[in-house]
């Protein structure tokens, strides 16, 4: 199969995590894409979704999915989103699309974040990805020289780019990530940090990943 078809097959596979009458969160991505798809052809049997971003959000109200404001919604069931890496122990490295912040946000109101994603992001430490981090204008050249002050590790601004929030990207390459909680913890105290993009204390617990064979589903 294509990497087109491992994600469309991952994203209908999904569905069987949707609880009847649900509100779902949504990711951002072109796997979450394929999800999205699926999941208007049972719009009638869930209450709407809360979205991670404005692309997602047009792409759930074309297809006649209500979507929620995250503040007017206290708990979701299930939040479904894609990665740019998951490590053995469900960890991922999120926002390629830019998202991170708000993926963040409505993986925080989730009871359980399922990850849909092909065979290749799965690593056994991440860091190959280069490491997404939000930050606020003014402070993207401060945590940039923190980051480079780092052995072999690169920080650059994402060239024109801009959050939904309004905020540059750094890109930081070079990474190795074997304590994905503890890194996350410490990159999100720095001054000016909105979000960084290593997934830990919201980590997946269960990923449907696309393989040549059909879906493997991992569970942590």
């Amino acid at each position: 199969m294509t990497q087109d078809q491992l994600k469309a097959v991952v994203g209908q596979a999904a569905l069987a995590y949707v609880p009847e009458g649900a509100i779902v969160g949504v990711g951002t991505g072109s796997t979450v894409n394929c999800f999205i798809d699926a999941l208007g052809t049972m719009r009638d049997h869930i209450r709407g979704a809360v979205s991670s971003s404005i692309r997602s959000t047009e792409r759930l109200q074309a297809l006649g999915i209500e979507v929620f404001d995250a503040a007017d919604v206290d708990r979701i069931p299930v939040y479904i989103d894609g990665a740019d890496e998951i490590d053995h122990g469900g960890h991922m490295i999120k926002g390629g699309g830019a998202a991170l912040t708000r993926e963040k946000i409505v993986a925080d109101l989730a009871e359980r974040f399922v990850c849909i994603a092909d065979a290749s992001k799965l690593v056994d430490v991440m860091g190959t990805f280069p490491l997404p981090v939000e930050v606020i204008p003014m402070a993207a050249a401060q945590v940039a020289r923190r980051f480079n002050a780092m052995p072999g590790v690169q920080a650059t601004v994402r060239a024109g780019v801009t959050t939904d929030n309004g905020n540059p990207i750094l890109d930081v390459r070079g990474l190795k990530i074997t304590d994905p909680l503890a890194m996350e913890t410490e990159v999100n105290q720095w001054p000016g940090v909105v979000c960084v993009g290593i997934f830990a204390r919201h980590k997946a617990a269960v990923c449907l990943l696309g393989t040549a064979e059909g879906v493997k589903t991992l569970t942590f």
